[in-house]
């Protein structure tokens, strides 16, 4: 017998307008599932119980009042959580950090708006690092985010609660946001499909400044279509925003993109990556070697090319990083609140001179322009996602600040490229290692073109399945 949690959020809201689930339902199992596994996952900081409960009650009577169910908001009594780095109004937002504890906004940004007013249920806000500047999920809110697939590793970050609650089938699909990598690094160690769109698809308004370009909000979900239909209810821009897309045409949908064929694609592949002395996990290229040979057999031409980035922009896009670090308002007196990694990486910030900060941004810029002169000749690029396997909870905490960065960018050193690029990027869950652990595969498509990768990302599902592969504790 199928549970509520097997289905998708397609799944899901086809079955609410059909009367076969009330969205009363969906959510009484999706809390009762977060309250019986949340402390062995720690995908949430905070559970809305009321909130959700009200919002699906809400849904309940538009269904049932509604002359035409299908012409509801798409995701009419669907649980979708937020990432605590995100404002709900009324609800506590941590950013990760004791500092901001007691923190409670008072108006929605974008996306969580947007996602109300596609009638979303909010059951809770998602696990992120402090301020979701590294690449895992430990904080001193909550207990460490866990991939499902082993209860000792990582869930990754900064949205590691979102995939862990995705993954462990606490919610049906998550919003997530990525700035070097945030989408698709947890994505990839919990086994789920995870899509950070282009440079300016999403607004981070109002208060998330967006300087430089580097995060953006985006869907983790169990399939193609889920986080296809998400990007739509998330897309739009908002007056102020630095960097906007033009929407699609009238009448397309990123959720349509995924029923569409995409056509014999030219893709370019590249184990090279810009950060010295990282070395790739031999799971990790066996993923993308599969993955490479699937894109063959399906008449993709596959072809190796030479990585355009190279080690010269590490440091600018470091200390564009650092810089970013600063950016959250910590009372002075509160300073001493923050995890040792978030204080170096303030301290580092503030040593940064703007004239150095210019040029870091404008050298990253070049590098763009170079880049992409190699990149637009494809219409995907395939990489790894990461360059080990899930990786133990407490491997970075366990070493000072400085050689804790290291081990980050070694760990990441292909998903922060297509942040400085602006280009989309997905994970892929196509391959698991023989120790049953997920291992991602890497997309990027042309800057704007989230469609060709949508439509190659639902060929690859349909060739190679799996969104029926769990975690023994699902």
């Amino acid at each position: 017998m199928t549970d509520i949690h097997d289905l998708t959020v397609t799944e899901l809201a086809a079955a609410i307008r059909r009367g076969e689930l009330s969205p009363v339902q969906v959510t009484a199992h999706y809390l009762e599932r977060t309250e019986r596994m949340n402390a062995d996952v720690g995908a949430f900081f905070t559970v809305t119980a009321e909130l959700a409960t009200g919002q699906a009650a809400d849904a309940e009577k538009a269904v049932s009042q509604a002359p035409d169910p299908g012409g509801l908001p798409p995701l009419t009594g669907i649980p979708i959580p937020v990432k605590d780095l995100n404002m709900v109004a009324g609800v506590r937002q941590t950013l990760g950090s004791a500092v901001f504890a007691d923190n409670v906004p008072a108006t929605d940004d974008h996306v969580a708006a947007a996602l109300r007013a596609a009638g979303a249920v909010m059951t809770g806000k998602t696990a992120t690092p402090e301020f979701g500047l590294p690449c895992y999920t430990e904080t001193a809110v909550g207990p460490p985010a866990r991939t499902p697939w082993d209860l000792s590793r990582s869930a990754g970050g900064s949205s590691g609660g979102a995939a862990a609650a995705v993954a462990a089938g606490l919610a049906p699909a998550a919003q997530g946001s990525d700035g070097g990598g945030s989408i698709r690094i947890p994505s990839s160690v919990c086994g789920l499909f995870g899509l950070k769109p282009s440079r300016g698809r999403i607004s981070n308004a109002p208060l998330v400044p967006d300087l430089a370009g580097l995060g953006t909000e985006g869907p983790l979900a169990r399939s193609v279509a889920d986080a296809a239909l998400l990007l739509d209810v998330m897309t739009g821009n908002q007056p102020g925003d630095m960097y906007t897309q033009p929407p699609l045409p009238a009448g397309q949908t990123f959720l349509g993109c995924a029923s569409r064929p995409p056509g014999r694609l030219r893709i370019g592949r590249t184990l090279q990556h810009p950060i010295e002395g990282a070395t790739v996990h031999p799971d990790c290229v066996a993923a993308y070697e599969d993955a490479s040979a699937l894109l063959a057999s399906l008449g993709h031409e596959v072809e190796d090319l030479a990585m355009p980035f190279g080690p010269d922009a590490v440091p600018s896009f470091e200390t564009v990083w650092y810089a970013m670090a600063t950016l959250a308002p910590v009372d002075p007196a509160r300073e001493d609140r923050l995890l040792p990694f978030t204080a170096y990486m303030r301290e580092r910030g503030r040593e940064i001179r703007a004239s150095d900060l210019v040029f870091a941004q404008a050298y990253l810029q070049l590098v763009v322009r170079q880049a992409l002169a190699v990149l637009n000749r494809y219409d995907a690029v395939l990489m790894p996602t990461l360059a080990s396997p899930p990786v133990p909870v407490g491997y970075f905490e366990e070493v000072p600040p400085p050689e804790n960065f290291e081990r980050q960018k070694a760990f990441t050193p292909f998903t922060a490229l297509f942040n400085v690029s602006g280009q989309p990027a997905v994970s892929l869950p196509l391959y698991w290692n023989e120790a049953g652990l997920p291992i991602g595969v890497m997309l990027a498509g042309r800057m704007g073109d989230e469609g060709t990768l949508i439509s190659l990302s639902a060929q690859l599902e349909e060739a190679r399945p799996w969104r029926d592969r769990h975690p023994a504790l699902w």
